[in-house]
């Protein structure tokens, strides 16, 4: 036999009377309110009805609103409107607000249970569905949270091998050995600072890291060479940013990071190469790479000088904004101390498992 709590809201005594006889019969647990004042102080005190009878029309508060009220209190309760008001315009008010039916009196018992079986089949239908739905959101994002941590391992699989070829480059070319690491550093730096998202700073970090990949392409004699180089020889030394743009724009995920690998030695003034772009035409995180490379040169030992301080390589960028340097990545860099500079060379050149990691431990959220 059913239990289900039923609130009867009727302004007639005969009615409710005689409304809860044929409910308690089927088994129901009716309660009565004569009034929408009583109706809705039930609801209050105890709002777990199962379902509503509801008379249209109330002497201190129209139907429709005491509708609105106590859909308010318990959104998923099923309604039922009985109504002397043979009207249309009012059935269709009445379902609009949420109402399951709407009967005309007199109603009959069997029409009554019936519409009241249902409304509850109705109530639990959707009650199912919703918990149905829940559990599939929830099998949905603990998929997502295992692709989430697939791809991030998928990731740090191709950092660890980015990293091995940037250590492979290191060895061929010894004078600028921790380069990489140091550059990728100062990149993400300034990235940060431009408020760069996350996704985009780490496509800047990899093109920072390999932008010196295609030296693996350059012949020893050239690259090693201790004396200044000639004509033909600086020409095939150039020839690096394209040999590692063609290195690594058939990868998929280094598409965007083989265009900061070309544009790297480009400057904001159209002088540089490979293609002589200028301003904006070049890649932004060529234009940040070119401030951090810049910045770790000046201060790294060199077989032919000796390594200047960080103020010294301040004055020089600060120098070249505009004609070598974007003024926008400048201005940034010439808010950020030398302090960290100093403190983030020392710190990223100890030993660590991978470039990336080390760099998310140390930096700063700027």
């Amino acid at each position: 036999m059913a239990s289900e709590r039923v609130l009867i809201v009727d302004d007639q005594a005969p009615v409710r009377a005689v409304t809860s006889a044929v409910l308690k019969e089927a088994g129901y647990s009716p309660v009565v309110a004569g009034d929408s004042v009583e109706a809705v102080r039930y609801f209050s005190v105890a709002p777990f009805f199962d379902l509503v009878i509801l008379n249209i029309r109330s002497p201190e508060q129209d139907g429709l609103a005491l509708l609105d009220s106590l859909r308010a209190i318990q959104p998923e309760i099923p309604v039922v409107v009985v109504s002397a008001i043979d009207n249309l315009r009012t059935a269709i008010a009445a379902i609009k607000k949420g109402a399951f039916d709407y009967l005309i009196k007199p109603v009959g018992s069997r029409e009554l249970l019936a519409t009241i079986d249902c409304a509850l089949q109705s109530r639990e239908a959707g009650r199912r569905s919703a918990l149905e739905r829940e559990m599939l959101e929830r099998e949905g994002e603990a998929r997502t949270e295992l692709l989430s941590r697939v791809i991030a391992d998928l990731e740090r699989s191709y950092d660890i091998t980015l990293e091995a070829l940037g250590n492979a480059l290191d060895l061929k070319d010894a004078e600028t050995e921790g380069h990489s690491k140091r550059v990728t550093a100062y990149s993400i730096v300034l990235a940060r600072a431009l408020h760069i998202d996350a996704a985009e700073v780490k496509v800047i970090a990899r093109g920072a890291f390999l932008h010196d990949i295609g030296k693996m392409a350059i012949p020893d004699a050239i690259l090693s060479k201790p004396g200044k180089l000639t004509a033909e020889e600086r020409a095939v030394m150039r020839e690096h940013c394209v040999r590692g743009y063609t290195m690594l724009r058939k990868i998929p995920f280094l598409e965007k990071v083989a265009e900061i690998v070309f544009s790297h030695q480009e400057h904001y003034d159209g002088s540089g190469y490979s293609r002589g772009l200028k301003g904006e035409e070049i890649p932004l995180g060529a234009r940040i790479f070119s401030v951090a490379d810049t910045l770790d040169a000046i201060t790294s030992d060199r077989p032919y000088r000796r390594a200047r301080s960080f103020a010294d390589a301040r004055r020089e960028i600060e120098r070249c904004s505009g004609t070598q340097f974007d003024p926008a990545i400048v201005s940034v860099y010439q808010g950020l101390p030398d302090r960290l500079w100093e403190e983030l060379r020392v710190e990223i050149n100890q030993p660590r498992r991978i470039v990336a990691a080390a760099i998310s431990e140390t930096l700063p959220n700027r």
